[in-house]
């Protein structure tokens, strides 16, 4: 690509950084139509995913009040144009952001082991898809690709990164997912849960917030009329991969290939959320 050389493949992203050295604090992210799940990158792809979740990630971009990495020095090149950005290169905290606001995925698993999730105790009686009294923050230790994240403690997240830093990650956290569930809530959505992913901006010494946001593939969505009369297994989000996965494989070796009508689902989720969100 023009301008730029490769530097990084990841499971669902490319990275590049320019030629001019006078851009040496930028780099380029391109999002592919790659999905994975438990850790591996499936095949095949799903089609358009890479420009639905940059999309969206640019609709949050302009929404949210906080800094972020996305930068307009540069220009995308025409030849990934619409599922790439431009952004600043960060010091990123090795900590997921995790923000839950209803019971869903492992949260609901651990709920009916333990009564909490994550360390944090919550009330008795919830059931499956139930809004959480209020939003928790349950971070995670970022894992090199092809090991598991981590649930760690808040008390952990100090350890690793400082007090100062440890509170302003949670509390920016839990601050953006209120607000974007608010945004949903006009869209007919319920943001059930994300994870964000924050850096320090060494040319602003500023917290900033990186990598996608609030996508499909770091957040859980459903539909707000649906939810409400009682069906909590829907989401517009990779979940029926990961339900397919599950119960298609053991975890043990390569994962088998998606079906056919498993892709076209998903990009149709994809879509479909994209739309709902951006169309207003």
């Amino acid at each position: 690509m023009q301008g730029f050389r490769h530097v990084y493949s990841g499971k669902v992203r490319e990275l590049y950084v320019p030629t001019d050295e006078t851009y040496a604090h930028l780099v380029l992210i391109v999002a592919s139509d790659r999905v994975s799940a438990f850790d591996h990158v499936l095949s095949p792809e799903i089609p358009g995913k890479g420009e639905n979740l940059t999309a969206m990630t640019n609709w949050w971009f302009d929404r949210l009040d906080i800094n972020n990495h996305r930068s307009s020095e540069l220009s995308v090149p025409q030849e990934v144009a619409g599922r790439a950005m431009i952004a600043k290169k960060l010091d990123m905290y090795p900590i997921e952001c995790v923000v839950r606001g209803y019971l869903s995925g492992s949260g609901w698993k651990e709920y009916q082991q333990t009564g909490s999730v994550c360390g944090i105790e919550l009330p008795a009686g919830l059931g499956f898809g139930d809004r959480l009294p209020h939003p928790i923050y349950t971070p995670a230790f970022k894992a090199e690709q092809g090991e598991h994240d981590e649930n760690i403690s808040y008390a952990q997240t100090v350890e690793l990164v400082g007090k100062e830093i440890a509170e302003r990650l949670r509390d920016e956290s839990i601050r953006i997912f209120i607000a974007a569930s608010q945004l949903c809530e006009k869209a007919g959505l319920i943001l059930a849960d994300t994870k964000f992913e924050f850096g320090n901006d060494p040319r602003t010494n500023q917290l900033t917030l990186g990598d996608e946001v609030l996508t499909p593939d770091s957040s859980r969505y459903w539909d707000k009329t649906i939810w409400e009369q009682g069906i909590r297994d829907q989401s517009f989000d990779k979940q029926i991969v990961r339900n397919w996965i599950s119960a298609n494989w053991d975890q043990v070796g390569d994962p088998p290939e998606l079906p056919n009508e498993i892709v076209s689902i998903t990009a149709s989720k994809y879509q479909e959320l994209r739309e709902r969100l951006t169309a207003r």
